[in-house]
């Protein structure tokens, strides 16, 4: 057995001994084994007294904040003594070792900084920043028109909408704790600039050379809509000719997908670090970059594949813009972005932990002949998941098929049009009271 997230080698007992506890206590937990080497053999003038082991857990116990006691357990390999440290996930957390904190990344140690901490401390009472009260500032700095906005948001898509005063949705929104606001209230809210909330946007001819620039300090929801004010301002824009009455707007990239990026930007961005976020627009990408990194227990291979649970960095901004119908659905948002941008025709953008945060690059460029077959058995799967939904429920509505499949309105009508046209479905009756056919099962 070698060293991993949970089991570390140590030839004696000291402080690395301990640190290594308390980085497993605020981790999964884990267990150390004293008196072997890297390879995990017994090592040579290694011995225990009797009251040695006593000894360890007391200056363990002594020299860790909340007090780690760790179990205790001696066995002998190759006819040697060896003691086994093993502690649990410790409840409340973080756990300190003179004053610093860490935790077990792979097969060793890290040292937590400010924002880590305090992240690591609201995880454990399954919170968040942005549910905490601020001293910085008061009611009196809320907008209750904005907030107004908000409701009329919300009951636009609601059976039951909402029919209380500004003040009330606030305390109901646990976005009020009198006599304070919440860190989301102030966010979501506020009738001034908000520093926190800072967004640079460039238009860039090179990574050197900037021919236009805005910097954004306004309330979540209208950051939202500004953003992609500049971003439309900024990218390209083409008529096709389509033999209807109307021609066809094309933009360079797909703007639905677009807009998924930004709200996922402002939903899960790490509002603790002093960095800003950034949206760089060049002639054939663009750079999404957001201070806050993804949880450690997701990998970019997971986030691609959809194979994880989502986790809100910001659970009150997340569940206020879910209320508000900007957010359809937790954990879909990465999966509609690379279903829209294969219907366009475009590469999938490429997603990366960068520095102290995250970074997304939409690339405008039609997908190359090195990826076609990738896209036709994705298009083809798509396919195929359409048309057993169509066979299970001959009922079913585009909008149910967007929830179940997460492609886009858009996409999902390419796909029907080509299964038609291809005499694979057929539509009896109208849009509404109608059902589908289908005629064959062969794609």
């Amino acid at each position: 057995m070698s060293e991993n997230s949970q089991n570390e080698y140590k030839s004696s007992f000291g402080d690395a001994v301990i640190e290594t506890l308390v980085a497993f206590a605020n981790s999964k937990g884990g267990q150390v084994f004293v008196g072997v080497d890297d390879d995990g053999k017994p090592v040579k003038n290694f011995s225990i007294k009797e009251e040695t082991v006593q000894q360890w857990i007391n200056e363990i116990k002594n020299k860790t904040q909340p007090s780690i006691i760790p179990d205790a357990e001696t066995i002998e390999i190759d006819g040697k003594e060896i003691v086994i440290l093993s502690t649990k996930e410790f409840p409340v957390k973080p756990v300190s070792f003179k004053g610093r904190y860490y935790k077990r990344v792979q097969n060793s140690n890290h040292q937590l900084n400010l924002s880590e901490i305090s992240n690591l401390h609201l995880h454990t009472f399954n919170t968040s920043w942005d549910s905490y009260a601020t001293n910085d500032y008061t009611l009196e700095t809320i907008s209750l028109s904005k907030v107004n906005a908000f409701i009329e948001k919300s009951n636009a898509f609601k059976e039951f909408p909402l029919q209380d005063d500004p003040l009330t949705v606030l305390y109901k929104f646990e976005l009020l704790k009198e006599p304070h606001i919440t860190n989301a209230c102030h966010l979501l809210f506020s009738q001034n600039d908000v520093f926190q909330a800072t967004i640079e946007l460039g238009r860039f001819a090179t990574p050197t050379s900037i021919k236009d620039g805005f910097t954004l300090r306004s309330d979540l929801f209208s950051e939202v809509d500004e953003v992609m004010n500049f971003v439309r301002k900024h990218i390209n824009k083409e008529y096709i000719i389509t033999g209807n009455l109307q021609r066809e707007e094309r933009w360079q990239y797909p703007l639905n997908a677009i807009r998924e990026i930004i709200v996922n930007m402002i939903v899960h961005r790490d509002y603790m670090h002093y960095g800003d976020s950034s949206i760089k627009i060049y002639d054939d990408h663009i750079e999404f970059f957001n201070p806050g990194s993804l949880p450690e227990s997701i990998s970019i291979e997971q986030l691609m594949d959809g194979n994880y649970t989502s986790q809100a960095r910001n659970k009150k901004i997340a569940f206020v813009f879910k209320e508000a119908g900007i957010i359809e659905k937790y954990g879909s948002g990465i999966k509609r972005i690379k279903n829209s941008f294969i219907d366009y025709g475009l590469e999938v953008p490429g997603f990366e932990n960068f520095q102290h945060g995250f970074r997304v690059i939409a690339f405008s460029k039609t997908v190359e002949k090195t990826v076609e077959k990738t896209v036709e058995k994705t298009v083809e799967k798509t396919e195929i998941q359409i048309l057993n939904l169509i066979k299970t429920n001959p009922k079913i509505t585009t909008k149910a098929i967007q929830e179940t499949t997460g492609l886009t309105r858009r996409g999902i009508e390419w796909q029907i049009q080509k299964l038609k046209e291809r005499n694979i479905i057929e539509r009896v009756g109208p849009d509404k009271g109608g059902y589908w056919e289908v005629k064959t099962e062969k794609l």
